[in-house]
Protein backbone atom coordinates (compact mmCIF):
# COMPACT_ATOMS: atom_id res chain seq x y z
CA UNK A 1 0.00 0.00 0.00
CA UNK A 2 1.42 3.01 -1.09
CA UNK A 3 1.69 6.61 1.51
CA UNK A 4 1.18 9.99 0.93
CA UNK A 5 2.81 12.54 3.02
CA UNK A 6 0.47 15.46 3.82
CA UNK A 7 3.09 18.99 2.66
CA UNK A 8 3.16 19.59 6.44
CA UNK A 9 5.25 16.35 7.16
CA UNK A 10 7.07 16.40 4.18
CA UNK A 11 8.22 20.17 5.39
CA UNK A 12 8.74 18.81 8.72
CA UNK A 13 10.91 16.00 7.64
CA UNK A 14 12.83 19.14 5.80
CA UNK A 15 13.71 20.72 8.72
CA UNK A 16 14.96 18.17 10.72
CA UNK A 17 17.03 17.25 8.42
CA UNK A 18 18.03 20.22 8.12
CA UNK A 19 19.43 20.70 11.72
CA UNK A 20 20.64 17.24 11.62
CA UNK A 21 23.14 18.35 8.93
CA UNK A 22 23.84 21.86 11.00
CA UNK A 23 24.23 20.46 14.27
CA UNK A 24 28.07 19.65 15.92
CA UNK A 25 29.12 15.72 16.83
CA UNK A 26 27.85 16.64 20.15
CA UNK A 27 24.41 17.54 20.90
CA UNK A 28 24.37 21.32 22.00
CA UNK A 29 23.03 21.45 25.66
CA UNK A 30 22.78 18.22 26.32
CA UNK A 31 26.22 17.57 28.09
CA UNK A 32 28.01 20.18 30.17
CA UNK A 33 31.41 19.87 31.54
CA UNK A 34 33.41 20.32 34.78
CA UNK A 35 36.34 23.03 34.87
CA UNK A 36 38.39 22.88 37.72
CA UNK A 37 39.30 26.41 37.76
CA UNK A 38 42.42 28.26 39.01
CA UNK A 39 42.13 31.20 37.10
CA UNK A 40 40.38 34.63 38.48
CA UNK A 41 36.95 33.70 38.95
CA UNK A 42 35.68 36.82 36.62
CA UNK A 43 37.66 36.10 33.62
CA UNK A 44 36.91 32.17 34.35
CA UNK A 45 32.98 33.04 34.23
CA UNK A 46 33.25 35.24 30.81
CA UNK A 47 34.86 32.68 29.08
CA UNK A 48 32.59 29.85 30.11
CA UNK A 49 28.97 32.46 29.61
CA UNK A 50 30.62 33.25 25.88
CA UNK A 51 31.39 29.83 25.17
CA UNK A 52 27.68 28.30 26.66
CA UNK A 53 26.17 30.87 24.52
CA UNK A 54 28.16 30.20 21.36
CA UNK A 55 27.58 26.75 21.85
CA UNK A 56 24.62 25.64 23.95
CA UNK A 57 27.14 23.76 26.65
CA UNK A 58 26.79 24.21 30.07
CA UNK A 59 30.06 24.93 32.06
CA UNK A 60 30.48 24.71 35.39
CA UNK A 61 33.35 26.02 37.24
CA UNK A 62 34.78 24.75 40.74
CA UNK A 63 37.11 27.43 42.28
CA UNK A 64 40.42 26.33 43.81
CA UNK A 65 44.37 26.84 43.26
CA UNK A 66 46.70 25.78 40.56
CA UNK A 67 48.39 23.66 42.80
CA UNK A 68 45.77 22.18 45.10
CA UNK A 69 43.68 21.27 42.12
CA UNK A 70 46.74 19.84 40.40
CA UNK A 71 47.18 17.44 43.89
CA UNK A 72 43.38 17.10 43.67
CA UNK A 73 43.25 15.31 40.04
CA UNK A 74 46.48 13.30 40.70
CA UNK A 75 44.63 11.83 43.81
CA UNK A 76 41.19 11.35 42.15
CA UNK A 77 43.29 9.89 38.97
CA UNK A 78 40.58 7.95 36.42
CA UNK A 79 37.54 8.94 39.00
CA UNK A 80 38.17 12.80 38.33
CA UNK A 81 34.99 14.23 37.90
CA UNK A 82 36.66 17.01 36.04
CA UNK A 83 36.84 17.79 31.88
CA UNK A 84 38.99 20.62 32.21
CA UNK A 85 41.71 21.21 34.41
CA UNK A 86 42.24 25.53 33.43
CA UNK A 87 44.92 27.56 35.84
CA UNK A 88 46.54 31.12 36.74
CA UNK A 89 50.36 29.47 36.01
CA UNK A 90 51.96 26.15 34.44
CA UNK A 91 53.19 24.53 37.07
CA UNK A 92 50.06 22.78 38.06
CA UNK A 93 49.79 21.68 34.96
CA UNK A 94 53.08 20.15 34.89
CA UNK A 95 52.57 17.84 37.76
CA UNK A 96 49.30 16.89 36.21
CA UNK A 97 51.20 16.20 32.76
CA UNK A 98 53.74 14.51 34.47
CA UNK A 99 51.45 11.62 36.17
CA UNK A 100 50.05 11.40 32.86
CA UNK A 101 46.66 12.00 33.35
CA UNK A 102 45.92 15.15 30.11
CA UNK A 103 44.56 13.74 26.48
CA UNK A 104 46.50 15.40 23.76
CA UNK A 105 44.82 18.68 23.04
CA UNK A 106 43.40 18.50 19.57
CA UNK A 107 45.97 19.76 16.44
CA UNK A 108 43.73 22.34 15.42
CA UNK A 109 43.62 23.87 18.77
CA UNK A 110 47.53 23.84 19.17
CA UNK A 111 47.28 25.88 15.83
CA UNK A 112 45.83 29.18 17.57
CA UNK A 113 48.44 29.36 19.99
CA UNK A 114 51.81 31.07 19.49
CA UNK A 115 54.75 28.46 19.98
CA UNK A 116 56.14 30.08 22.98
CA UNK A 117 53.43 29.83 24.89
CA UNK A 118 52.64 26.12 24.86
CA UNK A 119 54.30 22.92 25.54
CA UNK A 120 56.15 20.72 22.77
CA UNK A 121 54.29 17.20 23.69
CA UNK A 122 50.72 19.61 23.40
CA UNK A 123 49.13 17.75 26.01
CA UNK A 124 48.16 21.32 27.21
CA UNK A 125 48.01 24.47 25.60
CA UNK A 126 48.18 28.83 26.71
CA UNK A 127 45.42 30.58 26.85
CA UNK A 128 46.09 33.86 28.64
CA UNK A 129 49.94 35.29 29.84
CA UNK A 130 50.96 37.69 32.89
CA UNK A 131 54.10 39.67 33.04
CA UNK A 132 56.61 39.76 36.41
CA UNK A 133 57.58 43.25 37.70
CA UNK A 134 58.43 45.13 40.32
CA UNK A 135 55.90 47.63 41.50
CA UNK A 136 57.18 50.58 43.18
CA UNK A 137 56.38 53.82 45.14
CA UNK A 138 57.14 56.32 43.01
CA UNK A 139 57.29 59.51 45.14
CA UNK A 140 59.50 56.84 47.29
CA UNK A 141 62.31 55.35 44.23
CA UNK A 142 63.44 57.80 41.33
CA UNK A 143 64.06 55.26 38.21
CA UNK A 144 67.76 55.56 38.71
CA UNK A 145 66.88 53.92 42.31
CA UNK A 146 65.04 50.73 41.29
CA UNK A 147 66.96 47.06 40.77
CA UNK A 148 68.57 46.77 37.63
CA UNK A 149 67.63 42.87 38.16
CA UNK A 150 65.55 40.94 40.79
CA UNK A 151 68.10 39.50 41.48
CA UNK A 152 69.09 42.31 43.32
CA UNK A 153 66.95 42.19 45.83
CA UNK A 154 68.79 39.89 47.74
CA UNK A 155 71.24 42.86 48.78
CA UNK A 156 71.30 44.10 52.03
CA UNK A 157 70.41 47.39 51.26
CA UNK A 158 67.10 46.46 50.25
CA UNK A 159 66.49 44.80 53.72
CA UNK A 160 63.08 45.37 54.75
CA UNK A 161 62.08 47.24 51.36
CA UNK A 162 60.04 45.32 49.79
CA UNK A 163 57.54 42.64 49.60
CA UNK A 164 55.83 39.72 48.18
CA UNK A 165 53.69 36.93 48.20
CA UNK A 166 55.56 33.77 49.06
CA UNK A 167 52.56 31.43 49.29
CA UNK A 168 50.58 31.68 46.17
CA UNK A 169 51.12 30.20 42.86
CA UNK A 170 51.93 33.37 41.39
CA UNK A 171 55.28 33.81 42.75
CA UNK A 172 56.24 30.19 43.00
CA UNK A 173 56.00 30.77 39.58
CA UNK A 174 58.14 32.95 38.94
CA UNK A 175 60.94 30.92 41.52
CA UNK A 176 60.28 28.02 39.28
CA UNK A 177 61.64 30.13 36.02
CA UNK A 178 64.42 31.39 38.29
CA UNK A 179 65.23 28.21 39.31
CA UNK A 180 64.88 26.60 35.71
CA UNK A 181 67.39 29.85 34.42
CA UNK A 182 70.01 30.20 36.94
CA UNK A 183 70.26 26.37 38.75
CA UNK A 184 69.48 25.41 42.37
CA UNK A 185 72.38 26.88 44.13
CA UNK A 186 71.71 30.44 43.10
CA UNK A 187 67.97 30.17 43.49
CA UNK A 188 68.47 28.86 46.89
CA UNK A 189 70.75 31.78 47.81
CA UNK A 190 68.30 33.86 45.93
CA UNK A 191 65.90 32.60 48.26
CA UNK A 192 68.12 32.39 51.82
CA UNK A 193 68.41 36.26 50.91
CA UNK A 194 65.17 36.93 50.29
CA UNK A 195 64.06 35.66 53.93
CA UNK A 196 66.28 38.12 54.93
CA UNK A 197 65.25 41.00 53.09
CA UNK A 198 60.91 41.09 52.12
CA UNK A 199 58.27 41.68 54.11
CA UNK A 200 55.18 38.73 53.43
CA UNK A 201 52.03 40.16 52.29
CA UNK A 202 48.74 37.87 51.61
CA UNK A 203 48.44 37.90 47.80
CA UNK A 204 49.70 40.05 45.12
CA UNK A 205 46.64 42.80 45.39
CA UNK A 206 47.66 42.84 49.13
CA UNK A 207 51.19 43.42 48.41
CA UNK A 208 50.51 46.21 46.12
CA UNK A 209 48.48 48.00 48.60
CA UNK A 210 51.34 48.38 51.01
CA UNK A 211 53.57 49.93 48.34
CA UNK A 212 50.75 52.02 47.92
CA UNK A 213 50.67 53.22 51.73
CA UNK A 214 54.59 53.23 51.63
CA UNK A 215 55.09 50.56 53.77
CA UNK A 216 57.25 49.22 51.35
CA UNK A 217 59.54 50.86 47.99
CA UNK A 218 58.07 48.18 45.85
CA UNK A 219 56.62 44.48 45.53
CA UNK A 220 57.53 41.63 43.08
CA UNK A 221 53.80 40.98 40.88
CA UNK A 222 52.00 40.34 38.47
CA UNK A 223 51.27 43.59 36.33
CA UNK A 224 47.32 43.48 35.65
CA UNK A 225 47.06 44.09 39.66
CA UNK A 226 48.19 47.38 38.82
CA UNK A 227 46.79 47.99 35.62
CA UNK A 228 42.80 46.47 37.02
CA UNK A 229 43.71 49.00 39.86
CA UNK A 230 43.88 51.77 37.34
CA UNK A 231 41.05 51.20 35.33
CA UNK A 232 38.70 51.56 37.98
CA UNK A 233 39.50 54.23 41.16
CA UNK A 234 43.05 53.52 41.11
CA UNK A 235 42.77 53.88 45.46
CA UNK A 236 45.48 51.01 45.97
CA UNK A 237 47.30 52.17 42.72
CA UNK A 238 47.81 56.03 42.86
CA UNK A 239 51.42 56.33 44.22
CA UNK A 240 52.42 52.89 42.59
CA UNK A 241 54.33 52.34 38.86
CA UNK A 242 55.55 49.50 37.31
CA UNK A 243 58.92 48.56 36.40
CA UNK A 244 59.65 45.88 33.99
CA UNK A 245 62.97 44.50 34.32
CA UNK A 246 63.31 43.33 30.48
CA UNK A 247 67.27 42.22 29.44
CA UNK A 248 66.14 38.58 29.87
CA UNK A 249 66.11 38.72 33.54
CA UNK A 250 64.45 36.32 36.01
CA UNK A 251 62.28 39.22 36.96
CA UNK A 252 61.08 39.68 33.35
CA UNK A 253 59.38 36.19 32.97
CA UNK A 254 56.17 36.17 31.51
CA UNK A 255 54.07 33.16 33.05
CA UNK A 256 51.08 31.37 31.20
CA UNK A 257 48.42 30.27 32.56
CA UNK A 258 46.93 27.22 30.30
CA UNK A 259 44.29 24.69 30.21
CA UNK A 260 44.10 20.74 29.69
CA UNK A 261 41.57 18.15 29.08
CA UNK A 262 41.60 15.25 31.38
CA UNK A 263 42.21 12.01 29.88
CA UNK A 264 38.90 10.18 32.39
CA UNK A 265 36.86 13.13 30.94
CA UNK A 266 33.56 11.17 29.68
CA UNK A 267 32.79 14.58 27.71
CA UNK A 268 35.96 15.23 25.84
CA UNK A 269 34.57 16.26 22.67
CA UNK A 270 32.74 18.93 24.61
CA UNK A 271 35.85 19.75 27.03
CA UNK A 272 37.89 20.14 23.95
CA UNK A 273 35.51 22.18 22.40
CA UNK A 274 35.87 24.53 25.32
CA UNK A 275 39.25 24.84 25.34
CA UNK A 276 39.79 25.53 21.30
CA UNK A 277 37.00 28.59 22.04
CA UNK A 278 39.08 30.02 24.86
CA UNK A 279 42.19 29.77 22.67
CA UNK A 280 40.11 31.14 19.68
CA UNK A 281 38.87 34.42 19.06
CA UNK A 282 36.04 34.11 21.28
CA UNK A 283 38.13 33.49 24.53
CA UNK A 284 41.39 35.83 23.01
CA UNK A 285 38.69 38.65 22.14
CA UNK A 286 37.32 38.44 26.46
CA UNK A 287 41.21 39.16 27.09
CA UNK A 288 41.81 42.11 24.70
CA UNK A 289 38.58 43.75 25.31
CA UNK A 290 37.76 42.74 28.83
CA UNK A 291 39.16 44.07 32.20
CA UNK A 292 40.73 40.95 32.92
CA UNK A 293 44.25 42.43 31.44
CA UNK A 294 45.93 39.58 30.87
CA UNK A 295 47.46 38.87 28.06
CA UNK A 296 46.43 37.66 24.79
CA UNK A 297 48.72 34.16 23.32
CA UNK A 298 46.66 33.34 20.56
CA UNK A 299 48.55 33.32 16.95
CA UNK A 300 48.00 37.19 16.22
CA UNK A 301 45.96 37.71 18.25
CA UNK A 302 46.11 41.52 20.19
CA UNK A 303 45.82 42.18 23.58
CA UNK A 304 44.21 44.89 25.75
CA UNK A 305 46.32 48.64 24.43
CA UNK A 306 46.77 49.69 28.04
CA UNK A 307 49.45 46.31 28.46
CA UNK A 308 53.27 47.11 27.45
CA UNK A 309 53.69 45.20 24.46
CA UNK A 310 54.68 41.27 24.99
CA UNK A 311 57.24 41.95 22.18
CA UNK A 312 58.79 44.72 24.56
CA UNK A 313 59.29 42.77 27.31
CA UNK A 314 62.32 41.00 26.52
CA UNK A 315 61.68 38.09 28.67
CA UNK A 316 63.91 35.17 29.34
CA UNK A 317 62.97 31.82 27.37
CA UNK A 318 61.45 29.76 29.71
CA UNK A 319 60.18 25.77 28.77
CA UNK A 320 57.16 26.01 30.73
CA UNK A 321 57.08 22.04 30.54
CA UNK A 322 60.10 22.14 33.06
CA UNK A 323 59.12 24.10 35.94
CA UNK A 324 59.43 21.98 38.79
CA UNK A 325 56.41 22.69 41.30
CA UNK A 326 58.42 20.63 43.68
CA UNK A 327 61.46 21.66 43.57
CA UNK A 328 60.63 25.15 44.40
CA UNK A 329 58.45 23.72 47.35
CA UNK A 330 61.72 22.49 48.77
CA UNK A 331 63.76 25.43 48.23
CA UNK A 332 61.25 27.50 49.77
CA UNK A 333 60.69 25.64 52.47
CA UNK A 334 64.33 25.43 53.27
CA UNK A 335 64.56 28.80 52.73
CA UNK A 336 61.69 29.32 55.67
CA UNK A 337 59.07 30.90 53.16
CA UNK A 338 56.37 28.19 53.32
Amino acid sequence: MRHVLSRAAVVSALFAAAAAWSAPSFAQGEQGIVVYNAQHAGLAQAWADGFTKETGIKVTLRKGSDLEFANQIIQEGAASPADVFLTENSPGLVLVDKAGLFAPINPDTLALVSDAYKPANGHWTGVAARSTVFAYNKTKLSPDKLPKSMLDLADPSWKGRWAASPSGADFQAIVGALLELKGEAATASWLKAMKENFKPYRGNAVAMRAVNNGEVDGAVIYHYYFVRDQAKTAENSGNVALHYFRNQDPGAFVSISGAGVLASSKNKPQAQAFIKWVAGKGGQTVLQSGGTFEYAVGAGAESSPKLEPLSKLDAPKVDASKLDSKKVTELMTAAGLL
